[in-house]
């Protein structure tokens, strides 16, 4: 059996692509053969007697697995992909967005809240007292 090249010229037969799986019939006063670089094998018509129904009949054992795994790829891909989408969902949802230009200032917890003009606390009143009588005393 010999090989060919995709876009050859060749006389008249049969020529068989493994990688695609797929027979070419070239008439009998020779001819290209389709594809820029896929390879080709010559089989006798004999030999292709046997070649075109054992491909076939792979194909019809494979065609049914080929079939269930592609739903269970498709099934495991729904549930797994709800799930990670929901807890994107739910991320968005709970932390806030970010806004350029927004500072949120909102303390720790346990920290004491006090409004604007408050009483000084006293190491607060005590730092005040300090700076004052440095400045008193330049």
């Amino acid at each position: 059996m010999a090989k060919y090249t995709g876009g050859a010229n060749v006389k008249g037969g049969y020529y068989w692509n493994p990688r695609a799986w797929a027979v070419e019939v070239v008439p009998s006063e020779g001819g290209r053969l389709p594809g820029d670089g896929a390879r080709f094998v010559k089989v006798p018509f004999p030999l292709l007697l046997v070649v075109v129904p054992v491909l076939g009949a792979l194909f019809l054992m494979f065609m049914p697995v080929i079939g269930f795994a592609l739903l269970v790829h498709a099934v495991v891909k729904k549930v797994t992909g709800g799930v990670k989408e929901g807890a994107a969902d739910l991320a968005a949802t709970v932390h806030p967005g970010w806004r350029p230009g927004e500072a949120h200032f909102t303390g720790k917890p346990g920290e004491e809240e006090k409004a604007p003009g408050a009483a000084p606390t006293k190491e607060l009143k005590a730092l005040e007292d300090e700076i004052a009588r440095k400045r008193g005393d330049e």
